[in-house]
Formats: C-alpha cells, structure tokens, sequence
C-alpha cells in the first residue's frame, strides 16, 4: 500500500483543529470531502482513527500513535521538497487569545525581513509539533505531566501571568470587583470525562479543588465571536471566568467584567524551544517576547485588593524550576 500524504496532512489538520469544519475550511475543501478522505485513509490504515459524534472530535489510542508518525513523516517530506527556510519561524496560537499574538505582532515590527509561519494548536498540541520540528517557538502552559513525558530536548521560561475575570451578563451595573460566590460560575471548557479534556481543563479543575466551587462546564466554543454569542443567549444569572484576552472584548461590547475579590486566578504561559543552538530568528524571537513581557508587566497582572494570586501548585513548581 502507497500511503497518501494528501490524506496525511488532512488528517493531521483535523487532528491540530479538532473540528471537521475548521479543518475543512483550512484546507479550502468542503467538510463532506474531507470527511470522506479521511474515512479513505482510515481504510488505508486498518482501522479508526478519529472517533466523531455531533458535538466532538477526539483521537483514538491509534489516532495518537498515527498523529505522532504523521508529524515525523511530513517534516521529512517537507525537508525534502524544500531548501531550508532561515527567513521563516513557525508558531501557533491558542484561539484568539492574545498573548502569542501580542509577541508575534510586536515581532514582525522588529523584523520585517522574516516571515512568521502561524497555525493554531492548544498547549499539548504545540509540545508535540516542536518536539517534532513542526514549530520553533510554543508559547503555552507547561505542566509537570509534559515535563515527565518529555524530560529532555526543549527548554521553557515563564512569559505571562494571564489573570481571570468574571464576565457578567448584559445590562449587568459596572462594578470594580465581585465575589466569585456570589453567582454560579461558568467556564467555557471541556469538563473532566469528555474526549477534549485537555492542559486548560486540568487547571479549571485544580481551581475547583481548591475553591471548593463546582464550576458549569459550558463546553469550548473557540472563537471570540462564538463565546460572545453563547453568552448573550445564556439564561440566568452567572459570571463567566474568562481569560483577560477575551473578557477585555466582552467589556468593550458593552458586557461588563470584574475582578474576582476572593484570590485572582492567573493562568501561566511559557514560551519553549527546542535544545540545542537556536537560529537567529529563534533567538530574536525569544529576545522580543522577554521585552514584550517586562512592557506590559506580565509576570505582575493587577488583582482586586488584597486578592492573592493563585496557580495551581505544579505551575509555581514548573514555573520556579
């Protein structure tokens, strides 16, 4: 059987988005087509290696095992089909999120000469494409259970403390802070127990644990414009806790934001690397994001009076480390 890298990369589309549709739209093929390529490919293989339902996509045990060969298999390819590219650095981004985004525009300003190669990948899913010299650079959370599974061949720096806000609903009165008791609380995450399950929803569930707060589990829209849209048709009274990239929107949409009285959770990004010596725009890079960090006072986010920062104990452990 001759493999198919078409069929490769499809796949390993699906596989970074998560979603049939935004793959599909990134590959610039409809969602039926690519559907059907990827049952060919699954067909090629023996066996399955997506599980799909109406809401979710998700990997299967093989589908891991695959996804990693895949990554390897197509950086060959690519390495063969082309000269390598010194002008070129490879990052992704979480979202809309703004931290890697921030980092990278402030980048291109600097650097006009190089061209930045983006994608968009959740934080296990950037480890693996730069261990697999899919990325240069990851800016993501780094947590013990990576560094166990990965103990050698890239490095990390803590660049932001991302605070948390509590979104409230429209018509909501402005206010400087509230309680994080006061109303249900709402995470738009996968919950513990769902095939999405990923590095966010652990910490959502290590706040959890150490609030004593059930948190509502609302799923994970994505986009700004879904988020905004599934909040504005929610029913009840709740805050959402919201990452400051995105509840910075919602206030200026007119949705009024807080700070939470109690502790004021962060979330911690790092930036990562592969060991070894670093081209120039690697080290440029790194350079722009520690200057980038130390303007905007990153590692020193603003909190509500005498609210404490909180991380869950393994990103202090990894961040000091």
């Amino acid at each position: 059987m001759d493999l198919d890298l078409r069929l490769v990369r499809y796949f390993v589309t699906v596989a970074d988005e998560l979603h049939f549709g935004r793959a599909a739209a990134k590959l610039f093929i409809s969602q039926p087509a690519l559907s059907k390529q990827i049952r060919r490919l699954e067909a090629d293989v023996g066996g399955p290696l997506l599980v799909r339902d109406s809401r979710h996509v998700a990997l299967t045990p093989r589908g891991e095992r695959f996804l990693h060969l895949a990554r390897q298999l197509l950086a060959t390819a690519d390495r063969m089909l082309r000269e390598p590219a010194p002008h070129h650095l490879r990052i992704a981004h979480i979202f809309e999120l703004d931290t890697s985004r921030v980092v990278a525009d402030a980048f291109l300003a600097a650097h006009p000469g190089i061209r930045l190669v983006q994608s968009q990948m959740d934080s296990g899913r950037q480890l693996a494409a730069l261990l697999a010299d899919q990325l240069d650079v990851a800016i993501l959370r780094v947590t013990g259970a990576m560094q166990a599974a990965h103990p050698a061949g890239w490095q990390h720096a803590l660049l932001r403390l991302e605070p948390f806000w509590l979104v409230g609903r429209p018509g909501d009165p402005v206010r400087a802070a509230a309680s994080v008791h006061e109303r249900p609380l709402e995470v738009f995450a996968d919950a513990p127990g769902t095939a999405l399950y990923n590095v966010h929803g652990r910490y959502l569930s290590s706040l959890e644990r150490h609030t004593g707060l059930a948190l509502n589990w609302l799923g994970n829209p994505g986009t700004f414009g879904t988020c905004h849209a599934a909040l504005t048709r929610a029913p009840g009274r709740a805050y959402l806790l919201e990452f400051d990239s995105y509840a910075r929107r919602y206030t200026a949409s007119g949705v009024p934001a807080c700070r939470p009285q109690e502790l004021q959770p962060v979330y911690p990004w790092s930036l990562a690397w592969r060991d070894g010596e670093q081209p120039e725009a690697v080290q440029a890079f790194l350079e722009i994001a520690h200057e980038t960090a130390a303007r905007h006072h990153w590692l020193h986010p603003e909190r509500a009076g005498a609210a404490t920062l909180w991380a869950p104990p393994e990103d202090l452990t990894v961040a000091t480390a």
